[in-house]
């Protein structure tokens, strides 16, 4: 044991070392050569947080995003869904820049959110710190009297929560967007009109990152806005040599894959999908990448008022969603859309308090695990596919037959988790015992679990003395399974 201590121990060094002290250059085949640090690997759930101007009129048409209000507003036919709303609201001569006052955020609380982050089980936060309008949530340069220090709130609300959250000892990233709707140079009033995108890129882009970076250094960067303009139109390879190289952002900083029109599902640290819809040129997921998924609770990124209790997903469907998630071998970036007063709508904490609850008990089987394998003939280790939806009411429900997998990364525990009470026995299929004398007990809780082998090495676990008082937990159940030879 004291050998493979000190092998590991090793390990992390030499990682770091790896992090640390190699020089990248600006291409992607070096920059794709950084391995990813394996604190994300570990961490598998983050929660995602939208706000911005857009949370003031906080309004979409259900199952659409609600932080898009400027350009679906500006875009939207006369008598579109958008313009009404906002027509009868506020107004035809009210333009979206007037909202910036109303973002007071006089009720945030940056303790009490990172609080809750806490006891959601998150290990890592990310922010927008700046959207496709443009309005940062810090004094960003380049955005002057279009930003929260100097409009609305008059607070650095993003160095505010950034303090909390690592007070709590959770890492702290930042979405940024790439793209600029109404930039004057990189996306003029008039489609057809001069782009110099370059003078975009140079004199507001690349300073306000570098500034983010430097002054907040954060361990994760998320950017978005890729589908407008190529890596090199953004000058991403030179920005991540910068970072990678240069930067005083952590030693083990980790970037999306969304950096051009061409990269994303190519290049960058992680792979990213979004309400688990991929959008990788055709190409399916390799999930033999690294890649997280995010979404909201609800169809929308940003608070939407016009969503109601059946438009989010229940407590069960947020923890089946994230049990299947990471039996993929994915991380979860679960996205909470704040109020324009600083408000977590109680709809989103009573989901972040439900998933807590649940990995307090299960934990082990979801962090520092990895996708299982089955060597195995038959069906897969998840037996049935995903089924999200931005809807609640759309959403598959799981039952006792249904089974995922994961297994801890030092190969000697495997995790066979069912998405519901298998009332008296539960047969997993995908095994193939092929030896071993192991042990089954169900996490959280202290009575004995009996099993027997069926046909083919299938394990059969007798759950018929268990009675409701008996369950640890709601909605799943975690059978660790140690010993057996597979």
């Amino acid at each position: 044991m004291k050998k493979i201590i000190i092998f590991i121990a090793f390990l992390c060094l030499f990682t770091m070392g790896n992090f640390a002290q190699k020089k990248y250059e600006p291409t992607w085949a070096s920059l794709d050569s950084r391995p990813v640090p394996e604190w994300f690997r570990d961490a598998r759930l983050g929660i995602f947080i939208h706000w911005g101007v857009y949370s003031v009129p906080s309004w979409a048409p259900k199952g659409e995003y609600s932080e898009w209000y400027w350009a679906q507003l500006r875009n939207d036919k006369p008598d579109g869904p958008w313009k009404a709303f906002h027509n009868r609201v506020y107004g035809k001569d009210y333009p979206y820049e007037l909202f910036a006052p109303h973002f007071t955020a006089e009720l945030f609380n940056p303790d009490k959110w990172a609080g809750l982050f806490k006891q959601s089980g998150a290990k890592y936060v990310v922010l927008t710190s700046k959207h496709h309008d443009g309005f940062a949530l810090w004094p960003a340069p380049g955005c002057k009297d279009w930003n929260s220090v100097e409009v609305g709130a008059k607070r650095d609300l993003l160095g505010e929560l950034t303090n909390s959250v690592r007070n709590k000892g959770l890492r702290m990233g930042y979405y940024y967007s790439l793209h600029n709707w109404y930039d004057k140079d990189y996306a003029p009033a008039d489609p057809e009109g001069p782009r110099n995108i370059t003078k975009y890129v140079d004199e507001i882009m690349m300073p306000q990152m570098k500034d983010l970076v430097n002054k907040y250094k954060p361990s994760l960067i998320f950017t978005d806005g890729e589908w407008t303009a190529s890596s090199d139109d953004f000058k991403s390879k030179d920005f991540l040599t910068w970072l990678y190289n240069e930067s005083e952002a952590p030693s083990d900083v980790i970037v999306n894959d969304r950096w051009g029109t061409e990269t994303r599902g190519y290049h960058g640290g992680y792979l990213t999908s979004e309400y688990g819809l991929v959008d990788l040129k055709g190409t399916p997921l390799n999930e033999e990448r690294v890649w997280e998924e995010c979404r909201g609770i609800g169809a929308s990124f940003g608070y939407n008022r016009n969503e109601a209790v059946e438009d989010y997903f229940t407590r069960k469907q947020v923890i089946h969603l994230l049990i299947d998630i990471v039996s993929r071998g994915g991380n979860l970036l679960l996205n909470v859309g704040p109020t324009a007063d600083g408000r977590i709508p109680p709809i989103m904490e009573d989901r972040l308090q439900a998933l807590g609850s649940w990995l307090e008990v299960n934990g082990e089987a979801i962090y520092n695990t990895r996708k299982w394998t089955t060597t195995g003939e038959g069906p897969t280790p998840r037996e049935k596919g995903i089924a999200q939806s931005k809807s609640s009411k759309e959403a598959t429900e799981y039952t006792g037959k249904d089974i995922r997998y994961t297994v801890s990364k030092d190969g000697k525990n495997l995790y066979a988790i069912v998405l519901g009470w298998p009332q008296d026995k539960i047969e997993l299929k995908s095994l193939n015992l092929k030896g071993g004398k192991g042990t089954v007990s169900l996490l959280g809780s202290a009575k004995n679990v009996s099993y027997r082998t069926g046909n083919q090495g299938k394990l059969i676990i007798d759950v018929s003395g268990f009675k409701t008082k008996d369950l640890p937990c709601e909605h799943a159940f975690v059978f660790r399974l140690t010993g057996f030879t597979f």
